[in-house]
């Protein structure tokens, strides 16, 4: 918990202007910063799509980090989370559109199969 609150605080520049679009629930989808799941911190976290947002400067790229990256999608993945890794380079060059298409992402409902006695799909669905 200690460690989220110092990140909190700490946060890259990539990290600070994606924040001043998310907060404050824009299109009334709350967004969390630096938010502890399990033994993981995401930099965001939308609870109402089970949406982890990760901002990834270049150290992502570098030693053992993409294969670390991967494992920790994976297990992310697997508690039923979504996970999208935005590059910060794209948030610095367009916060608003960085920040736009992920409040779009959180908007949209993740897909479920109707149940079996539920109604079928409407004209151009198929589940």
């Amino acid at each position: 918990m200690y460690e989220a609150r110092k990140a909190r605080r700490t946060m890259s520049l990539p990290e600070v202007l994606l924040w001043q679009r998310l907060k404050g629930s824009p299109s009334g989808i709350a967004f969390r910063k630096q938010h502890p799941i399990g033994p993981y911190r995401a930099d965001f976290y939308c609870a109402a799509a089970k949406l982890v947002i990760e901002v990834d400067g270049a150290a992502h790229d570098m030693g053992d980090r993409p294969a670390r990256d991967e494992a920790r999608t994976t297990a992310l993945e697997a508690q039923g989370y979504r996970v999208i890794r935005t590059p910060a380079g794209e948030v610095l060059r367009s916060a608003d559109t960085a920040a736009a298409s992920i409040v779009a992402l959180a908007a949209r409902p993740l897909h479920h199969r109707p149940a079996a006695d539920g109604p079928p799909p409407r004209a151009g669905e198929d589940f």
